[in-house]
């Protein structure tokens, strides 16, 4: 069940089963009901075990949680699910369909890129079409098109099927797997091996920006992240109708259905260790929650910054310190009491400069004056999501993480301002008259509400040596019992990647006894 935290000390006991017998089954806290804490849930329930999911927020999702505000729905994060498989096996593990509980749409095409010179490319699965797109910019990267279909399918059955399907525990399972990394020139950045197949450089841009979905930098991570882009060609981009926080409402049932509990206002301050293992955790009210497992979908270098008292064997408060993290993100949500129904549902408007200004993002640790945005139109497809007659928006634009030395109690109404202005001038006409409710979250609010390291909006940055081996373990190096799951952890951040830490689990936790 859903339930909100109560304060005071205590040491939770088997609550009743439905016949009013106590629930013996070994009992497995998680911390944390984002995506990767749901999930990991449901597999443990699937496993034996009896399941409470702790929530420091009011509502679960984590990332993913959804908001209404003056009649409008926002989805505070993710709004698009490439890998809907990951899911629907959740359901299948609770003996259900998820196509009863949630209903997904397909999006044709996925997003249309817009160039700063007023140039649109719609990007698509259907190949042919997206041959035709490319001939009208560039006729002689035609070719390169198709050639690149097959890099990007080889860098899915590698990254995705194998590396990132195992949890590397052992750096031998690493070394095993470099000569397939070498194969697909994997200590190239994606920029760069996308660029072995197109010469414009605009093309260049509308085939390598995928790596911003999980907070890595085009022009540093790995090849290997070109998978997305045959994941996209495959299996399609979705949304759900409800928004994101449908699924998570019905992840939140399918716990419930299995006798497991959702708690929300329960802050984890400390996971509990005695000889070396993890064996429940401490709530800030006080109260104790042993557990013979505990999973984290916490933050994972804040989790292990913050949640493990005493010595830590790797992840040390100087390592947390000097890892990179993913670039940081300005999000702006508002409503409109006008629709724009020439917008389709996700749009991405490209600024002036993209090598430099990814440059300025993640190196220099810059705030430039010019951006590029992301631009989120739900009701395009489910209007329900606003009033009638409305619209629902947000515009995401990524931005330096807190290494850089930005106020944002300054600096976000300005870039707010900016990306009005900017949405005003090219796809969005007189917008400033018709916005009825509006709502702002940039690094501080990451930090603050989410316990991201440093504000990022995906944790560690992907590059190559934060990857597999070198990125927290989904089996803790720290505590035995412990097992971390999200964005933080391998294989990485992105609604597959996380859905998959989760999957780990049936690895890494035996059937309870």
């Amino acid at each position: 069940m859903l339930t909100h935290a109560s304060p005071g000390p205590a040491v939770e006991a088997p609550p009743p089963s439905p016949g009013g017998r106590s629930d013996a089954r070994p009992h497995a806290v998680v911390i944390g009901a984002g995506f990767g804490g749901l999930a990991a849930a449901i597999r443990l329930g699937a496993r034996g075990y009896r399941v409470t999911v702790l929530e420091r927020l009011d509502q679960p999702g984590g990332r993913a949680r959804q908001f209404h505000q003056d009649g409008f729905a926002f989805d505070a994060g993710p709004t698009i699910i490439t890998a809907p498989f990951l899911l629907e096996e959740l359901w299948a593990m609770c003996g259900k369909r998820m196509a009863d509980d949630v209903d997904l749409r397909a999006m044709d095409p996925f997003y249309q890129i817009r160039f700063d010179d007023g140039h649109v490319v719609a990007c698509s699965a259907d190949a042919d079409r997206m041959r035709a797109e490319i001939a009208r910019i560039s006729p002689q990267d035609v070719a390169g098109y198709d050639r690149y279909l097959e890099a990007s399918r080889r860098a899915y059955e590698i990254g995705f099927l194998r590396m990132g399907t195992v949890h590397f525990a052992k750096v031998a399972t690493f070394l095993k797997h470099i000569p397939d990394v070498l194969s697909l020139s994997g200590q190239q950045s994606v920029y760069g091996f996308v660029s072995r197949f197109f010469k414009d450089p605009r093309l260049r841009t509308v085939f390598s920006f995928h790596p911003l979905l999980i907070g890595g930098n085009p022009y540093s991570v790995t090849s290997i992240y070109c998978l997305i882009a045959h994941l996209e060609r495959t299996y399609g981009v979705h949304s759900a109708m409800g928004g994101t926080g449908a699924i998570i409402s019905g992840l939140v049932r399918l716990i419930e259905g299995q006798g497991g509990a959702v708690r929300l206002n329960a802050d984890v301050d400390e996971i509990l260790q005695a000889d070396g293992a993890a064996v429940g955790v401490r709530l800030a009210s006080g109260e104790t929650i042993r557990a013979a497992q505990v999973v984290c979908n916490a933050d994972a270098t804040w989790a292990y910054a913050n949640l493990i008292r005493g010595p830590r064997k790797r992840w040390t408060q100087a390592k947390v310190a000097r890892s990179e993290y993913s670039m940081g993100l300005f999000v702006w949500y508002f409503g409109t009491d006008r629709r724009y129904p020439e917008l389709p549902h996700h749009s991405i408007l490209l600024g002036p400069r993209y090598g430099g200004l990814l440059n300025d993002i993640f190196r220099r640790k810059r705030l430039a004056p010019d951006f590029s945005v992301y631009l989120h139109r739900p009701t395009a497809t489910d209007p329900a999501l606003a009033p009638p007659g409305c619209d629902t928006f947000y515009a995401l634009c990524p931005v330096p993480n807190l290494d850089a030395d930005v106020d944002w109690t300054i600096e976000a109404e300005r870039r707010r301002a900016a990306i009005q202005a900017r949405l005003e001038a090219t796809v969005l006409p007189d917008l400033g008259r018709h916005i009825v409710t509006s709502k702002i979250m940039h690094p501080l609010h990451f930090r603050d509400e989410l316990n991201s390291t440093k504000g990022a909006g995906f944790s560690l940055e992907p590059l190559l040596w934060q990857s597999a081996w070198f990125r927290p373990h989904n089996r803790s190096e720290e505590l035995r019992n412990l097992v971390m799951v999200g964005a933080g952890t391998h294989p990485g951040a992105g609604v597959p990647g996380v859905l998959t830490s989760a999957q780990l689990i049936d690895q890494l936790v035996p059937h309870a006894t």
